[in-house]
């Protein structure tokens, strides 16, 4: 018998691919007895004029039912006389695209379909390219509904050139088409007589015969540690499944990031000693030395992956909040979970030609290369070479929703021209010179709230108790360090993300920094306290109402906001996010500069500033 294929089926809106798969499993006699009443029950209160609904063995949700689509991905397993399937039905309107890139994750073949009187369509286009994406290298391609064309040859070749050209730049290992009627059964588990010259195989035989091992597969063992286990004093264990090759009781294996060796000293497999382990097996390992081994690092034998924080990478974005450069995200790679930055869109990819488009920007259901930094190495690979190490997903740090999935393209060359030197005068000697602890104390709220007033007078204070101090306030800046940027939001962000830099960079000459920003989405306050460092970092929330800040209007913004003169106004045309919890909140209302400044530095001080 064949080895376990798993497999989807995909392809535009009421292409009919739940039909196909249904009528697969009845004909073949692959589903039980009562499966089969049931069937034959359900499908004449159906939408099929009474004639039996193959689709109902795979839309289980009763909004699938009532609209006669499908809308989750619907998981079968089954076994012919000749090999077992998993199948996972996907999707097939825009809408649910996440959907089916989740069950193209699992499979090794996608079987496509096409509506033979609509031909090829753009959601046929976009589901061939994720197959491509997620790494399947198997294809077939069912021209379905042959019976509403008359089971016309031409018709079928027609849409076969256009498949063949469409295909060539997948690099799918194989491809195969099939003319189909899913409804009436041609050519699913028999040869129809209605399509005589049609001389190929079936698409249940075809399944069935498929070799879909990977040629390429990686001779080095590669272990993505998930869990360590330390069930008592004299064991300590690294849990995983592993990736990649083979490993023996006594191998010599490198940890990865940190680049330490050591033996293997037992293996465990289902809670029985082994002598050895191989792919696809989870397995506890024991090392004969005691190094640092963590959730997130990578045991791998005669291989060498990747490690570094940048490289450029091929993603489908997911979200329904659009993707602009400078973002912040969590990103998973193999067991690893680490803040990450989109830093630039390469280009996006026309679902259609192919062809490379210039965006800052990406929509929900797009495909695009980026290039991509972690905050801390990681360990990856070329998705080509090594899967386990070349996929990931990008995970939104708000709503912890998953925005992207993506595979890895390649290093990024910088990275590797780049060295970091550690200078004899460190941050703590500096900080001991001035007397003081380096912190960053980052004001936010609207434009008028009294940031710069308090932020001045505030220096002027900490100044005559000898501290040494750097304002960088919002305006001062944009006039130099970033006056090439602008006021859309991918220029907000990047304007944040360099005063960041900058702030640590005066934290570490044992400065205290005060910022004035209004800095108005809580996304990039994070990536700054990140940057600087959570124990380094103080944001300050002048909470003065809208209202309030209208009054004052010194620059005259708010007049001109309300007016449409000026786009992108936060608060006005542009949302301000308030902090959820920053370490100070003052409202500069009702009060003078002195006593909110008197204010600022009690609470500062017990912040320990």
């Amino acid at each position: 018998m064949q080895s376990l294929l798993k497999f989807i089926t995909c392809g535009s809106v009421d292409d009919g691919k739940s039909t196909l798969i249904g009528h697969m499993l009845y004909d073949a006699k692959l589903i039980f007895a009562d499966q089969e009443k049931a069937l034959e029950l359900d499908s004449k209160v159906g939408s099929n004029d009474g004639g039996i609904d193959y689709s109902l063995l795979l839309d289980g949700l009763m909004a699938e039912r009532e609209q006669g689509i499908t809308i989750d991905v619907a998981y079968r397993y089954f076994t012919s006389d000749r090999r077992s399937f998993i199948v996972a039905d996907t999707p097939g309107h825009e809408e649910y695209t996440r959907n089916m890139a989740v069950g193209a994750s699992f499979a090794d073949l996608a079987v496509i379909l096409v509506d033979a009187s609509k031909g090829v369509l753009v959601q046929t286009r976009r589901h061939s390219r994720i197959c491509a994406l997620m790494g399947i290298r198997h294809v077939v391609y069912a021209i379905n509904k042959m019976d509403l064309v008359d089971y016309d040859e031409g018709t079928f070749d027609d849409i076969s050139v256009e498949i063949e050209k469409m295909a060539t730049e997948y690099n799918f290992e194989t491809k195969y088409l099939i003319p189909v009627s899913a409804t009436v059964g041609d050519n699913i588990t028999k040869i129809s007589p209605r399509m005589p010259w049609y001389h190929g195989k079936t698409l249940l035989a075809y399944l069935e015969e498929i070799d879909v091992s990977d040629k390429m597969a990686q001779d080095g063992f590669v272990l993505p540690v998930q869990r360590v286990s330390r069930p008592n004093r004299e064991y300590r264990g690294f849990q995983g499944q592993i990736a990649a090759g083979e490993i023996r009781t006594g191998d010599e294996i490198t940890v990865l990031p940190s680049g330490n060796t050591s033996r293997v000293k037992s293996i465990y497999n289902m809670m029985e000693k082994t002598d050895s382990a191989f792919a696809g097996q989870a397995v506890s390992v024991e090392l004969e030395d005691e190094i640092d081994v963590s959730r997130g690092c990578v045991l791998v034998k005669g291989v060498k992956p990747n490690v570094g924080k940048m490289f450029t990478a091929r993603i489908l974005w997911m979200d329904d909040v659009k993707l602009v450069e400078g973002k912040n995200y969590y990103l998973k790679i193999g067991t690893l979970t680490v803040p990450a930055i989109i830093m630039n869109i390469k280009h996006k990819i026309d679902v259609n030609t192919g062809a490379k488009i210039k965006t800052e920007r990406l929509f929900k259901n797009e495909i695009a290369v980026c290039d991509i930094a972690c905050s801390d190495p990681v360990v990856y690979d070329k998705f080509s070479v090594q899967k386990d190490l070349g996929c990931f997903i990008l995970i939104d740090r708000v709503t912890n929703m998953t925005s992207a999935c993506g595979v890895v393209e390649h290093a990024l060359r910088r990275e590797g021209n780049l060295t970091w030197h550690e200078m004899d005068i460190t941050r703590e000697l500096r900080a001991k010179q001035k007397g003081q602890t380096p912190k960053t104390i980052w004001m936010t709220g609207l434009s008028g709230a009294g940031k710069s007033t308090l932020i001045n007078e505030l220096e002027k204070r900490l100044f005559a108790q000898g501290k040494h101090t750097m304002i960088l306030d919002g305006d001062n800046v944009r006039m130099g360090l970033n006056k090439n940027l602008g006021f859309k939001e991918v220029d907000r962000i990047e304007n944040i993300r360099r005063v960041s830099e900058v702030a640590k960079l005066m934290n570490d000459a044992g400065l205290i920094v005060l910022t004035s920003f209004i800095s108005p989405f809580r996304q990039d306050r994070r990536s700054a306290r990140e940057v600087i460092g959570n124990d380094n970092f103080i944001e300050v929330y002048v909470s003065t109402s809208l209202e309030e800040c209208e009054k004052r209007d010194v620059k005259g913004l708010y007049k001109k906001a309300r007016s449409g003169e000026i786009p992108n106004f936060s608060g006005i045309s542009s949302p301000y996010e308030p902090p959820k919890q920053p370490e100070i909140t003052i409202d500069t209302a009702g009060q003078t500069v002195e006593e909110s400044v008197d204010y600022l530095l009690k609470e500062l001080e017990k912040l320990g500033c």
